[in-house]
């Protein structure tokens, strides 16, 4: 027996030519007649190759160029992308697509021939892709990445060119918001087997979303151009997209207050009340689906000893920096999984919780004492952090925490290229450093794998525990929503007890948002697809 859903097949757009003018420094088009969008994006990106990609502002620019089995709507929840329908056996290991009539920018038609091949491309331990875990779930998928088994052997199949078979090692209920994850998009099998990784570069990229890429100045901007041949194009209203490096908030505040930007996708939260005052019909601020937390590299000194973990952990004061120094509506996280999860208790969190900040630096000082360390031993350690947003603001805060269990503990702290931190992460190349995790699809999974052994290099402090592999892995061949629910709580409060990581806020979207700019709505992942955007004096 199987479980059939069907949708109708839109119809394809007219191929139409679009005319684009040289342009400079991110101005506008010389045609008045184009609508022109100005997106504050947060950093620059490393790479626009869903396989070698891993940041949310590279996501916001692969997405509006690829789409998947699965896209996001304007909420930014699954809907259907490139499959018109799927069937899936009632024991949810295995989902059969049926693609859509889709053709690349280049007018060659998309088909599952290119799924099958970017999936088993990412994969590849060849291709180093970063975020290569997130797929675990498939069939093979791990013993593929591992080299184990040849990317034959996933469990990807292109049946015919409209048809594309996914089997699965457990069922996945969330696989539809996996599908809209650009780890997961289609590539297009005759461009890169031409160009290689140069198969992104302006002059040779073919997509089947609706924009296209034309034009990559490094720390200046990307600029994307509608794509005629995208199958909803008829339906896409904004022409030209420039995505702008933000790292500095003020300034890219003042640049949306200027009209220079249309929209930023962050500001500064000690901000909030004069964005307020100034421009109120601009601010965006509402819940988002995140972590803001810090990694221990396990695998050395001082962090190699869960009583240091801890220690660090319970002498930050949560609460203050929510509220005091981000005062954007941030929640002080005292668990790794934030709350507003599908299907999921929510019951795990850290012991000493509820205990004031002053007698858990007691505790703190105890265990370090505990562990070796003291006046004639000091703790001395770096921490690293990300340069933009309000990362700077916390670390010397964190920094001071630290310092008030005793004097003998002596953090220094380190700013770093976002980019090139979360490389060090991803390398294992640092000692504490801060990161920040969005959930991918609405499902408890989406975090806690970063705890999995076998989940580097996302899982940063290569912490491994065997008793919490097992009862994710159980968790995840579990088909009661319930019982796995609780079993994946358990697996969190293992990981909250030996601490590899330090939570520290739930995230919160924050936003600047033009008045003029019409079809942005706030949601949990904080995904705004350019193709539902507008203006409203657009003619």
């Amino acid at each position: 027996m199987t479980i059939t859903r069907k949708l109708s097949l839109l119809l394809a757009a007219g191929a139409s030519a679009l005319a684009l003018t040289a342009c400079g420094g991110g101005g506008d088009s010389a045609d008045s007649d184009l609508v022109v969008l100005h997106r504050g994006n947060g950093a620059e990106p490393l790479t626009l190759d869903p396989h070698k990609a891993s940041g949310t502002w590279e996501n916001n620019i692969i997405g509006d160029m690829l789409i998947g089995l699965f896209t996001e709507n304007a909420d930014a929840e699954p809907v259907p992308g490139m499959a018109a329908d799927w069937d899936v056996t009632e024991d949810g290991l295995s989902w059969s697509f049926t693609l859509r009539d889709a053709v690349w920018s280049d007018g060659e038609p998309v088909t599952a021939g290119d799924f099958e091949y970017a999936f088993r491309r990412i994969l590849d331990p060849a291709t180093l892709a970063n975020y290569a875990s997130l797929l675990y779930p498939i069939k093979n998928a791990r013993a593929v990445n591992a080299g184990e088994l040849a990317p034959e052997e996933l469990g990807v199949t292109a049946i015919d060119d409209h048809t594309l078979r996914i089997d699965l090692e457990f069922p996945a209920p969330y696989l539809p918001g996996l599908l809209t994850h650009y780890t997961t998009f289609p590539v297009p099998q005759h461009v890169v087997e031409q160009y290689g990784d140069a198969w992104v570069q302006p002059q040779n990229i073919v997509t089947n979303g609706p924009y296209k890429l034309v034009n990559w100045r490094a720390n200046d901007f990307v600029l994307v151009e509608r794509n005629p041949l995208f199958w909803d194009n008829e339906n896409v209203c904004v022409d030209e997209v420039f995505y702008y490096p933000t790292v500095d908030n003020p300034a890219a505040e003042r640049r949306v207050r200027n009209g220079e930007l249309d929209l930023n996708v962050d500001f500064a939260g000690q901000n909030l009340d004069f964005l307020r005052r100034e421009i109120p019909d601009y601010v965006r601020v509402h819940p988002y689906l995140g972590i803001v937390y810090f990694a221990f590299n396990t695998t050395e000194a001082p962090f190699d000893d869960p009583r240091v973990r801890n220690a660090l952990s319970m002498a930050v004061d949560r609460d203050f920096i929510a509220n005091d120094i981000l005062r954007a509506g941030q929640i002080p996280a005292y668990s790794f999984v934030p709350p507003g999860v599908n299907a999921y208790p929510g019951d795990a969190h850290v012991s000493w919780e509820e205990i004031p900040v002053e007698e858990r630096r007691e505790m703190a000082r105890e265990l370090l004492i505990e562990a070796g360390y003291g006046p004639e031993n000091p703790l001395v350690f770096e921490y690293s952090h990300r340069t933009t947003g309000d990362n700077p603001r916390v670390a010397p805060v964190v920094q001071q925490d630290w310092a008030l269990i005793a004097d003998w503990v002596r953090p220094e702290i380190v700013g770093i290229e976002t980019q090139i931190h979360y490389a060090n992460l991803r390398a294992g190349d640092f000692s504490l450093g801060d990161g920040g995790w969005i959930g991918d699809y609405n499902d408890a999974y989406n975090f806690l794998f970063l705890g999995e052994t076998d989940s580097v290099p996302m899982n940063y402090s290569r912490w491994s525990n065997p008793e919490y592999d097992a009862l994710v892995e159980q968790a995840n061949r579990t088909l009661d929503a319930e019982q796995r629910g609780d079993l994946l709580s358990d697996a969190e409060q293992i990981l909250l007890d030996d601490s590899p990581y330090m939570p520290l806020v739930y995230y919160v979207n924050k936003a600047l948002v033009n008045p003029n700019v019409t079809g942005w709505e706030d949601n949990l992942t904080h995904i705004h697809r350019t193709r539902y955007l507008c203006k409203a004096d657009a003619g």
